[in-house]
């Protein structure tokens, strides 16, 4: 009988993988970022360009469902020539289409994929930037060399991987991953992962109106977000996104991302610090999703000194962004109902040096959850994080459908730092994730302490999460280290100590007289044979 050929189950490690060693020995590749901005412009034409072929394929089925012949030149004329879709996906004229790239012969190629770069940017605005024109002709790849990567990314399709998945970051993560095993976020590289933004956005709900990143990498909040409103069944066209971005590379990835998901989005003109120029100074959120560079140094300069979004606190200090970063999310929250979820190091809930900005933040009734996330969940560090939850109304009222009730100077403390369970294989370094149950367990403890009905002062849980009262915390110096107010059980004094020392004394005196019989046998054996034992 003939074995039954089994197909290569197509991996997208793999092919990435295939396409690094090929870079690492072409000539004239660059250095890692420009290997890697090549790559993810590739992914992106790839991606643009399946794209444009679905949308085409649909019109023409679409048009013959209504009677109409998709090939007579009228309505070529009328439909195809400059054709419009309404769900993100963009025209493309002919030399920019993946079908033209993929047939184009390889001494070609590196001209036809800079001209296909030049074509997208002239006839799409919201495209322009994207991506650095010249990016192949500057290379100028050796034609087998850029023909074999074009051929692997080929492979990457939504039909393999799946539409919904945010392929472009993923690109991102794994090259990431590959240089950056143990960098720090200090340094400007880093992805937030996906289970990570999945927790954040399903516990604050951001499902219309504005959401804002000032940190906002790769785009991931915002992708996740919309993934979030589409499974509830929501309309992404109801929500704007806006963000910033320091580094260019990332700037433009994250224009990239947005684009292909047909996300309105204003991320500013240019890349630049949120810090010094804030492109979305005196506009106002619903909601902010962020996961600024933990522990960020060389963020300050004496213009912003007196700058407006601390005015009412006291300036940050110099060698640590973690309250700029709390300050600014704030400045930018909608006075009346606005909520922000963000990451920071877990420094940040009780460092001395920030003391009198955490105790008025307190006073003035803006922190409403503290959340410690479990170690490792993270690519570029194994420390446990702070997930923060600023809301500007904790005095009660409709909500997504659910009716809060009054939680002013309470907060919600919950320690997830046990979910260590699901443990990611084929990682470089230990990795955990949250899986779906635990990040709804966590929404629903919140969602339920929100709610009205529950009594906040007996809301806990040992070892697990609790609501306090300021008076408390102001008891407790104005720390937010939750595990200053979440119980944590002395299990040994769960032990009956005087019976538990009975029972060890009895199983000693067995032993004892175990070991007495079994000497007084081997010293009778060895008298039988004339032997003595001394």
């Amino acid at each position: 009988m003939a074995k039954k050929k089994v197909e290569e189950r197509i991996n997208l490690d793999t092919i990435l993988f295939k396409c690094r060693n090929i870079l690492r020995k072409a000539r004239n590749s660059g250095s890692f970022f420009e290997k890697r901005d090549m790559m993810l412009t590739l992914v992106f034409l790839r991606f643009i360009g399946e794209r444009f072929e679905d949308g085409i394929a649909k019109l023409r089925q679409d048009l013959i469902e209504r009677g109409l012949d998709p090939d007579d030149e009228k309505i070529v004329a009328a439909f195809f020539d400059d054709a419009t879709f309404t769900d993100g996906t963009y025209n493309l004229p002919v030399e920019a289409r993946w079908s033209t790239i993929i047939n184009t012969p390889a001494p070609k190629l590196n001209v036809a994929l800079d001209t296909a770069l030049h074509s997208i940017a002239t006839d799409n605005k919201q495209l322009k930037g994207c991506f650095v024109e010249g990016t192949f002709t500057t290379r100028n790849l050796a034609p087998n060399d850029i023909k074999q990567v074009v051929d692997e990314v080929n492979k990457i399709s939504h039909k393999a991987f799946g539409e919904e998945k945010d392929l472009i970051g993923r690109v991102y993560e794994y090259f990431l991953k590959e240089f950056a095993i143990n960098a720090t976020k200090e340094e400007g590289e880093f992805y937030t992962p996906h289970d990570v933004v999945q927790l954040i956005a399903t516990m604050i709900e951001p499902f219309d109106g504005t959401i804002y990143d000032p940190c906002c990498g790769s785009g991931g909040m915002f992708i996740r977000s919309a993934d979030i409103i589409k499974a509830n069944k929501g309309d992404i066209s109801r929500i704007n996104v806006y963000g910033q971005e320091k580094e260019a590379a990332t700037f433009r990835l994250a224009k990239m991302n947005l684009a292909l998901r047909g996300i309105s989005h204003n991320l500013g003109e240019e890349s630049d610090s949120t810090f010094t120029h804030d492109l979305h100074k005196g506009v106002y959120f619903n909601y902010i999703m962020a996961n600024p560079p933990f522990n960020l140094k060389g963020w300050y300069n004496d213009n912003l000194k007196n700058d407006s979004r601390w005015a009412d606190y006291t300036t940050p200090p110099e060698s640590n962004a973690n309250y700029a970063w709390i300050l600014h999310i704030l400045s930018h929250l909608k006075p009346l109902d606005g909520v922000a979820g963000f990451l920071l190091a877990n420094g940040a809930l009780g460092d001395s040096d920030t003391l009198a900005i955490r105790k008025k933040l307190i006073q003035n009734d803006k922190v409403e959850a503290i959340i410690i996330l479990p170690r490792e969940l993270f690519i570029t560090t194994d420390i446990s994080v702070t997930l923060w939850i600023l809301n500007q109304n904790k005095k009660g009222g409709e909500y997504h459908g659910r009716k809060l009730r009054k939680r002013e100077h309470e907060i919600l403390f919950m320690d997830l730092r046990t979910w260590t369970d699901n443990h990611v294989s084929g990682e470089n370094k230990k990795k955990v994730r949250l899986d779906e149950t635990q990040i709804q367990k966590a929404a629903d403890i919140y969602h339920t302490w929100q709610s009205e009905g529950t009594d906040g002062k007996n809301y806990a849980v040992p070892e697990f999460y609790r609501s306090v009262g300021i008076d408390e915390i102001e008891k407790k110096g104005w720390t937010l280290v939750p595990s200053k107010y979440i119980e944590f059980i002395d299990h040994d004094l769960d032990i009956d100590f005087p019976t538990e020392m009975a029972r060890i004394q009895q199983e000693m005196k067995s032993i004892l007289e175990q070991e007495k019989k079994s000497q007084k046998m081997l010293e009778d054996a060895f008298k039988g044979i004339g032997y003595g034992i001394e």
